[in-house]
């Protein structure tokens, strides 16, 4: 909620800067040969693997699957590979499968090639129902990213966010959704006429902290099980409740509290209830952000006369502000090697919010999206994705975007504007 208030603090623009744009990255993207996946059956499979699979890695903006047309000719059996015949496609990995139904389970095999080397990298076998088709897709697709980039893949995680969908000319129903990484397979968790706000996965995806207004104007902090349904209440303080965030042990929660006179962050051991004032300062401190050592906060402050983002170390010296460009840095999100900063940014001498990503040791700055009053950035547990909010075709939607720029899509949702994205650590 804080955001709309810092969007007021910003300044005039003094200086104008060089507009930075991401459309493209350097390097060309892997191409990679996902084949159909065999099937015997009398039946259309509910789900296309091979398809699923072929958009995960190029959702990752590493990886550039070969069109499928392109492919009709060539052998799908793994005892009739020709890799001459794939060099000649241009693919540099072939990924071969078959599929089979046995006493009611769906059982997928799979295998990877190196066409270069002509070796055989990868082989394996997936199960389950009808109902995890897509599961076991996204769980080969990760078997494939972290054996050809040796980084571990994130298509199996999950997505947080909030709908708002009008009933009326005076009535919205506000929705939390649970999801795929990539928007299918989207669950009601909760349903309210009262804003939504800021949902936050716990660390080992069990738990989620969020903000809702459901007791009347007074916000308040809540933590709900995802498996149950079960919830408590966490805060009701005076004033703002908001901004939750789990430390990465999931012992202890930030967030942001007004009770003293003007936002403040504050730090929460979830099992006593003892809190621990983080900030101090006249200015407003919001939006927290864990950094991986349980011990640093990064934050949104207008201590400089602008929101800038700040790091502080919880009982340690004063906050260290660590962004200098543009006129407007909030809602903080680190890559997991803390190397990137994503952030909502706005240039001197323009009116639009973009996504920015911020090299933390040589301090360069890029834009991520080329959309509008982009908000709310949340970064994949591997930091090769990244998906924020926006404006695209008239409605507020999901933008899923690779951190090399590549990649740019709008994800499928929930009817209603879509807003407040979190995305989910790994899960087990």
């Amino acid at each position: 909620m804080l955001l709309l208030g810092l969007c007021c603090l910003a300044g005039a623009a003094v200086a104008q800067e060089a507009d930075i744009r991401v459309t493209s990255g350097v390097d060309r993207a892997i191409p990679v040969a996902v084949v159909p996946f065999g099937w015997q059956g009398a039946t259309v499979l509910p789900e296309d693997l091979a398809s699923i699979v072929g958009n995960d890695l190029r959702n990752s903006g590493i990886f550039e699957p070969i069109p499928r047309q392109n492919m009709i000719s060539l052998p799908t059996q793994a005892s009739e590979l020709i890799y001459r015949d794939w060099q000649a496609l241009g693919a540099q990995y072939v990924l071969l499968g078959s599929m089979e139904l046995n006493a009611g389970r769906y059982q997928a095999q799979f295998a990877l090639f190196n066409v270069a080397t002509q070796q055989q990298l990868l082989t394996g076998t997936v199960g389950g129902s009808a109902t995890q088709l897509r599961d076991m897709a996204h769980h080969i697709a990760d078997l494939v990213f972290e054996k050809i980039t040796g980084t571990k893949g994130a298509f199996s995680t999950k997505l947080l966010y909030v709908t708002a969908e009008r009933l009326g000319t005076r009535n919205t129903r506000y929705t939390l959704q649970r999801s795929d990484y990539d928007g299918a397979r989207a669950v009601t968790l909760l349903q309210s006429r009262e804003p939504i706000l800021s949902p936050r996965f716990s660390p080992d995806g069990k738990r989620i902290a969020y903000v809702s207004f459901e007791q009347g104007r007074r916000p308040r902090i809540f933590i709900q099980h995802v498996d149950t349904g079960q919830r408590e209440q966490i805060t009701a303080f005076e004033g703002l409740n908001g901004a939750p965030a789990f430390s990465p042990d999931g012992s202890r929660l930030a967030f942001v509290l007004s009770r003293d006179g003007n936002p403040e962050i504050y730090v929460m051991e979830l099992a006593s209830r003892r809190m621990q004032r983080v900030t101090n300062h006249y200015a407003i401190d919001t939006e927290p952000f864990w950094g991986r050592d349980g011990q640093t906060l990064y934050f949104t402050s207008d201590r400089a006369g602008r929101p800038q983002i700040y790091r502080q170390r919880i009982g340690g010296p004063a906050a260290e502000r660590i962004t200098f460009v543009g006129n407007y840095n909030a809602a903080p999100k680190l890559s997991a090697d803390e190397k990137t900063l994503v952030m909502v940014h706005r240039q001197e001498g323009y009116t639009n919010f973009k996504v920015a990503a911020q090299d933390l040791q040589r301090g360069n700055l890029r834009l991520l999206s080329d959309t509008t009053l982009d908000e709310s950035p949340t970064v994949s547990p591997n930091g090769t994705m990244l998906i924020y909010a926006t404006r695209h075709q008239g409605r507020e939607v999901l933008m899923l975007v690779s951190i090399n720029g590549r990649v740019r899509i709008a994800l499928p949702t929930a009817q209603g504007e879509v807003r407040e994205p979190s995305w989910s650590p790994y899960l087990n």
